[in-house]
């Protein structure tokens, strides 16, 4: 049984959390395939999918959005987690990304976890320094890394049990 782990990120924060779930299942016995989002051309020989994005305005990046839009046919066959990672603040008050619903509907999902981000204010480009400057206090990483790893177990044991 191969697990696709794939992400689309704009600065890496939200490519690192793939990674971790992908080591996650890894070091459970599963077999994973961590690939970015763009080197995927099918989804021959993948048995389950993590999908995950950087959040940018409340919603997911473009690529990520179309990927799961062209690829719908063959995600509905197997069981899918999604993720989003990016929004900071308190955790409570962050909503799932507008795409999510739509997602429900055309493939089925199992779940989808929201992860707060990180920002480095150096990796930012003009418009997301502007928005970061009047939200003074969230230069930072926010992820927490416990709750991503005990998402990927539960995924884990979900595979496991099949």
């Amino acid at each position: 049984m191969t697990t696709l782990v794939t992400v689309s990120s704009r600065h890496g924060a939200t490519a690192e959390v793939a990674r971790a779930i992908g080591a996650s299942l890894e070091g459970a016995g599963f077999d994973v395939r961590v690939q970015a989002l763009d080197e995927i051309t099918d989804l021959e020989g993948v048995d389950s999918a993590v999908i995950g994005s950087a959040v940018y305005y409340g919603r997911w990046l473009p690529e990520a959005a179309e990927f799961v839009r062209a690829h719908a046919a063959g995600l509905a066959k197997v069981p899918v987690w999604l993720f989003s990672s990016g929004p900071v603040g308190d955790p409570s008050l962050i909503r799932a990304p507008e795409e999510i619903a739509e997602f429900v509907d055309l493939i089925g999902f199992r779940e989808h976890r929201v992860f707060a981000g990180r920002i480095d204010g150096d990796e930012l480009d003009v418009e997301e320094q502007a928005y970061t400057s009047v939200t003074p206090g969230h230069e930072s990483d926010f992820r927490d890394w416990a709750a991503v790893r005990r998402w990927a177990s539960g995924i884990g044991g979900e595979l496991a049990a099949r």
